[in-house]
This record gives C-alpha cells, sequence and structure tokens, in this order.
C-alpha cells in the first residue's frame, strides 16, 4: 500500500497537465489578478497547507485528493521560482542551484533516514512529508528551468518544450534499454516533466508576439482542470492500469 498513486504512462499524463495548469493558475494569480508575486505565493502556501494537511492525513490513497495536492505544489512552483527571480533578483540559475540544492539536501535526508527513496511504499507520515517537500523543491526547479531555457538561453516557448521532452524522452529510453537505477530515473522525469508543462503553458497564454497563444491563463486554467478531471476518471476504471514506468 502506499499513499501516492501509481507511476504509470497515465501518472505522466496527469503530472504534465497539472503542472500546466500550476503554470498558468500561478501566474493568474500573480498577475492576471494583479496580487504580485508575494501575495500569490502567501495565497498559494496556505492553499497547499491545507491540501498537504489533508493528504498526509488520509489513511489512503485518494485519487483525486493526491492530484489536487500536485496541483497545489506546482502552483506554489511557479510563485517561488518566480519570486526568486523578479521580486529576490537571483535569476534563474542561481535560483535553479539554490533549488537543486535544497531538493539533493531533502533526498539525501530522506536516504539517510529511511534508506529508501522508492515511492511505491510511502505509508509513514514523516516518509511522506519527506516526498512532499522533495515534490515542492522538484516543481519549483522544474519551473526555474524551464524559465531560464526561454529568458536565459532565448528559446521559443515551443523550443524549450521540445528540449524538456527530448529529456523525457531519453529517461524513458533509459527505463526500457538500461539497468539504471529507476528511482535516479523518476526523479529526473518528474523534475523535467515540469519545465514541459509550464513551458506548454507559457504557450498558451503569453501573447502572440511572445511566440505565445494567447489564450488566457483563466481560460486555459479551466481547460487544463477539465482534462485532469476526464483523465482521472478514466484511471478510476479497472482496465485503465497501465504498464508501471518506475
Amino acid at each position: 500500500m502506499t499513499k501516492v498513486a501509481e507511476v504509470t504512462l497515465l501518472f505522466w499524463v496527469l503530472k504534465i497537465i497539472a503542472t500546466t495548469l500550476g503554470e498558468t493558475a500561478g501566474d493568474a494569480l500573480s498577475m492576471t489578478l494583479g496580487l504580485g508575486y508575494v501575495t500569490g505565493l502567501i495565497i498559494t502556501a496556505v492553499f497547499l497547507i491545507a491540501v498537504l494537511f489533508a493528504q498526509i492525513g488520509a489513511r489512503q490513497y485518494r485519487m483525486s485528493l493526491f492530484w489536487l495536492a500536485v496541483v497545489a505544489t506546482t502552483t506554489m512552483g511557479t510563485e517561488i521560482s518566480d519570486m526568486m527571480d523578479r521580486t529576490l533578483g537571483l535569476g534563474y540559475v542561481w535560483g535553479s542551484v539554490i533549488l537543486v540544492s535544497g531538493l539533493l539536501a531533502t533526498l539525501a535526508v530522506w536516504y539517510y533516514r529511511k534508506r529508501d527513496l522508492s515511492i511505491s511504499r510511502i505509508v509513514r507520515t514523516d516518509t511522506e512529508i519527506m516526498f512532499w517537500i522533495a515534490v515542492i523543491f522538484s516543481n519549483s526547479l522544474g519551473t526555474a528551468f524551464g524559465d531560464a531555457l526561454v529568458d536565459v538561453v532565448g528559446l521559443s516557448y515551443i523550443q524549450g518544450a521540445l528540449v524538456t521532452a527530448g529529456v523525457i524522452g531519453i529517461v524513458l529510453a533509459l527505463h526500457y534499454a538500461t539497468r539504471v537505477n529507476g528511482i535516479v530515473l523518476f526523479w529526473v522525469a518528474f523534475i523535467f516533466t515540469r519545465p514541459f508543462g509550464a513551458t506548454f503553458g507559457d504557450f498558451l497564454t503569453k501573447s502572440v508576439h511572445q511566440g505565445g497563444l494567447e489564450l488566457g491563463r483563466l481560460q486555459a486554467s479551466a481547460v487544463a482542470v477539465a482534462l485532469m478531471g476526464a483523465l482521472m476518471l478514466v484511471a478510476s476504471r479497472p482496465w485503465s492500469a497501465s504498464r508501471r514506468l518506475a
């Protein structure tokens, strides 16, 4: 038994859509609604704490609650990355360095305490807390990396999405063709699905002259919510189980 969703193809599709939603919802709070990064971060943090309190307090895995927590962490990741760059002036590169350090430290403490980083056996409260801390760091890191590809490297949103999709493809090939540790591959894929979803979210919402489709953050968020709801409905069917990917 575990409190985390089974890692299948559907898991990764939901994760990508959740990251897209986190990007559009986070930007909607700070920019569309004009709340600013600090206020947006506070609102997102309160929401995240409430959701994680419910998730960690639950006695068993609940699909809707788990994915709501993932969306909350991706939204938080958007706010953290943007605040580090635009409010604190650290830039996406230094922000990424700080977030990588935080993620590695979290995984190191987790491994030191449990001697296991597998997510297939997360039932204890302390282990689940370490998991969600790692998720917040990885989602924040993914956001900073995706923004760095566009703002620092100079790629378009589609090019940034293609780069991160390429990394995900390499991880998938390593999973099937080699004996590289599955836990390592899981966390690499978890990090890079974030910038893939984030750059796709930016592509949907940014203005045309910036290389986007200018759909509007609230509209794009609504579409992402609808897609996640439909996929969770599919995942709840007994015939939806697919081959484990991690």
